[in-house]
């Protein structure tokens, strides 16, 4: 390989949020959804070149940065933008918190399916909106939406369906079908969508394909808003740059009027990073996707082996195993892995208290030494 994704990265000490968690014990963090590799070296030449002029005064952004995100969309995703439809924010999270307070009035409903990322559960209420939770369910061993339930659920009040695709935790890339009828369903009972796909390059299967949702009708391209980053995919989160894509004019205009005085500028290093990730970051993020995809097999196998009572169901994208504890009878899974030396995501925050969810973008000695600790703490139960 070109890049280096075997050797661990010491991040203690530099104000990782993951791995600051547990400064204090002997707990390896393999929580939150940022990875442990090094960024492409062509990445941080980027940024290094950026360093070197010295002035960071506040930035817009320039036009060779838009247009590499058009170029992108294009490239990867058979979607064609217009710079115009751009908004940008410093991070996703924001962006799904102007969303819930941009559309619906006060006590309007916002629905979406469960499990998911525990942000999608709590903008809802930020914006003194009302979150209705539809589980998804399980189809021929995969997860997908459970249509029936969802037309049960809606209220009269809701005004709009939050999307998180690919799915985090279920690791689902939704099909062409599956969106085309989530789009039907929208459409027909006038709800605005917000598709969150900022792991849409992280597809592990080479016979998948990533739809962009926008990219499903015009009809739903005008009632949606899409959010996505190089975030996830190039492990540049501290950089904060990540963009909105809405096409109708209304929408983009209502969206902007509830980011007046809460999102300024995004900070010249975002840019930066996001531009040379665009432009010259295919050649790392093929062989990330070559590594992750062996430390997901690497984990169905030490889990059948060693562990056949946590259940793993088949991940087609992220970096995110999302797993089921239920036959363990654990009144608290998360506190009993961080007493034996492992720090996993609750499951709770997602909607689903009997999983918990690792991440595996580490290198695999990491990645082999969290699982001898999660079974080591199966043995003591």
């Amino acid at each position: 390989m070109t890049y280096d994704f075997d050797t661990p990265t010491n991040r203690r000490k530099t104000g990782s949020l993951k791995w600051g968690k547990y400064s204090d014990g002997d707990v390896l963090p393999l929580w939150v959804a940022d990875m442990d590799f090094k960024a492409a070296p062509e990445i941080l030449e980027a940024l290094e070149s950026r360093l070197g002029h010295g002035v960071f005064g506040y930035t817009i952004p320039r036009e060779e940065v838009e247009d590499s995100v058009i170029n992108y969309m294009d490239r990867h995703h058979g979607y064609k933008i217009d710079r115009r439809w751009i908004f940008w924010s410093p991070g996703t999270v924001p962006a799904l918190n102007l969303f819930c307070r941009a559309f619906g009035e006060s006590d309007s409903s916002v629905m979406t399916a469960t499990p998911v990322y525990p942000p999608f559960l709590t903008a809802p209420g930020h914006a003194d909106k009302n979150l209705i939770q539809v589980d998804l369910t399980r189809n021929e061993n995969r997860w997908t939406f459970d249509f029936e339930a969802m037309e049960n659920a809606l209220q009269p009040d809701t005004r709009s369906f939050i999307l998180c695709n690919p799915h985090n935790p279920v690791g689902r890339v939704f099909s062409k079908t599956e969106l085309e009828q989530l789009a039907d369903f929208c459409l027909r009972h006038d709800l605005i969508l917000c598709t969150d796909e900022i792991h849409s390059d992280l597809i592990l299967e080479s016979d998948l394909k990533h739809t962009t949702t926008n990219t499903i009708s015009e009809e739903i391209s005008q009632r949606s808003v899409m959010l996505t980053s190089p975030s996830k995919t190039y492990n540049l989160p501290g950089l904060c740059c990540a963009f909105a894509i809405i096409e109708d004019p209304k929408l983009r205009m209502a969206f902007k009027k509830v980011a007046r005085g809460l999102i300024t500028e995004i900070n010249a290093f975002g840019y930066t990073g996001c531009q040379a990730a665009y432009d010259h970051g295919e050649a790392w993020r093929l062989e990330l996707i070559e590594y992750l995809k062996s430390n997901r097999d690497f984990l169905y196998q030490y889990m059948a082996q060693k562990i056949p009572e946590i259940k793993i169901h088949a991940m087609e994208a992220t970096y995110l195993a999302w797993m089921d504890v239920s036959e363990l009878g654990l009144k608290d899974p998360t506190r009993w892995f961080e007493g034996h030396g492992v720090g996993l995501s609750d499951g709770t925050f997602f909607g689903s208290g009997n999983h918990v969810r690792l991440n595996f973008g580490c290198s695999k000695s990491v990645l082999e030494n969290g699982l001898d600790r999660i079974a080591q703490a199966v043995s003591k139960i």
